[in-house]
């Protein structure tokens, strides 16, 4: 089967793997339909992500249709893949939050992934995709880190948020936060990004990096800030926005050390959450959402690309992520 690997930094091919035909006790054949491709295959693309071997088969936002039926699953059921693979024994799964197991799995960085026609999934990783299309499937993993971001900051009926990092998760997790009632601000070194939150997915509270964000009604700060950046000098540069009483919200994941001053940081009785991941819980929030029409999908797909002609567009796709938001692979 043709798979798209990272074979090194900077040099993705389109392989012949082994289609699988077997699978251990518990885990299903799926042949897949639809793959995203997020900021995590460009950082492997780019040499950038702190805990990935090479060569890699990517792609870990996934939709497919059960190949085989297999206990409570029948053949041909539309599913989408939670691609956290959890051991289910650590203390952290033992808690119910197995997207922080200590010996996580995550197709597509530690173990092969999705960019490719059939893959074998543990049962429990699946869930059916009703009422949703092969390609709105594809898209519900990277909108459930979004989700989750959400549902770690707690209550946001009415609170001021700023989402630094108008990318596909930042446009994720600002969707998700509008949903539950607040009052959303995006901040972003693009101009082209925020043109593109507002004409697509109504958001005014634009804020170009540089401006001086915090004048007028806004000097106090804001009650939660995600950031969805990937940078440490941003994550630095979104201690000062915190309100007093805040929260902030960390989606993204960066190899540096973050600095900050502890003496304003701790005279606001702020605090920092990490948001890794998502759960089952984050899953059913994104398809019901998706179902109820509360997430436009067709303005979140930029572009659409079948598997054969992926090789050739990848570094493309990389170097044009200014105004991409999601671009699918289909199979």
């Amino acid at each position: 089967m043709a798979s798209g690997v990272v074979v090194e930094p900077g040099v993705f091919q389109l392989q012949t793997r082994d289609l699988p035909v077997e699978t251990p006790d518990g885990w299903v054949l799926v042949d897949i339909c639809a793959v995203g491709i997020c900021g995590t295959d460009y950082h492997i693309f780019e040499g950038k992500h702190p805990y990935l071997e090479y060569p890699r088969v990517i792609g870990h936002e996934l939709s497919g249709r059960i190949a085989e039926a297999s206990g409570e699953w029948k053949a041909g059921e539309l599913v989408v893949i939670n691609p956290y693979l959890s051991c289910g024994e650590c203390r952290a799964c033992k808690k119910g939050k197995p997207n922080c197991c200590e010996r996580i799995e995550v197709l597509g960085v530690h173990r092969e992934g999705g960019m490719c026609a059939r893959i074998a999934v543990p049962s429990g990783n699946l869930y059916r995709a009703n009422g949703l299309s092969e390609l709105q499937a594809a898209m519900a993993e990277f909108l459930a880190i979004g989700a989750h971001a959400v549902r770690r900051a707690g209550a946001l009926e009415g609170e001021r948020v700023l989402v630094t990092g108008a990318g596909p998760i930042g446009i994720g997790t600002a969707l998700f936060a509008r949903i539950r009632g607040a009052d959303v601000h995006l901040l972003d070194l693009s101009e082209a990004r925020l043109r593109q939150a507002s004409s697509k997915f109504g958001f005014d509270n634009l804020h170009l990096v540089g401006g001086d964000i915090l004048a007028g009604s806004l000097t106090d700060g804001f009650d939660v800030v995600f950031d969805a950046t990937g940078s440490a000098r941003a994550i630095e540069a979104g201690f000062p926005l915190l309100a007093h009483g805040s929260r902030y919200v960390l989606v993204s994941v960066v190899k540096d050390q973050i600095r900050f001053d502890d003496p304003e940081f701790h005279k606001r009785e702020a605090q920092i959450i990490g948001s890794r991941n998502a759960t089952a819980e984050d899953f059913e929030t994104v398809m019901q959402a998706i179902r109820e029409g509360l997430i436009d999908t067709d303005a979140l797909c930029s572009r659409t690309i079948p598997i054969h002609e992926i090789a050739d567009q990848f570094q493309l796709l990389a170097n044009d992520r200014d105004t991409l938001i999601k671009a699918v692979v289909t199979l």
